[in-house]
């Protein structure tokens, strides 16, 4: 029996809707061994500054609680997660250039979010503290003892 080219499996591409399930499982992959491992999120236990995502987790489980205030002191963009998934879902019905106007007011609005939050004393979701950030404290370990070598 003859085979033909579309019969390998490797010449199949998969449904866009199918890519996002996928996409979603290993994020719930990552945040699950991040929060076996009492990490939260891994770029402020690296660098000790909050990303511009810091609180989307803890806004989502507002909503799933009904905390509709919770949800947007944690973070203010928690509504725009819906249209963010529409629009990673309808991506192949937008032109390119309605898919980068997306992308960049997208960023543009977690951007000016995350520095209205940064530079606000107040706030204590997203802060700027490298010296509790794991690299600093490694980094800082390693030049005690070597000073403590070299002296």
């Amino acid at each position: 029996m003859r085979e033909r080219p579309g019969d390998d499996i490797r010449d199949k591409k998969a449904h866009p809707s199918s890519e996002f399930i996928g996409a979603l499982f290993v994020i719930f992959l990552i945040y699950l061994v991040f929060h076996l491992l009492n990490i939260g999120c891994p770029i402020k236990f690296l660098t000790g500054i909050s990303c511009m995502g810091c609180g989307m987790t803890r806004a989502f489980f507002a909503l799933l609680k009904f905390d509709i205030k919770g949800a947007f002191s944690f973070h203010p963009l928690i509504f725009l997660m819906p249209v963010m998934a529409a629009l990673y879902i309808f991506r192949g019905s937008l032109s390119k250039r309605g898919r980068k106007i997306s992308v960049f007011t997208i960023l543009g609005l977690f951007s000016i979010i995350y520095l209205l939050r940064l530079f606000d004393a107040s706030d204590t979701i997203v802060v700027f503290e490298p010296e509790n950030g794991f690299v600093y404290r490694c980094m800082s370990y390693l030049f005690e003892r070597i000073s403590g070598f070299l002296a």
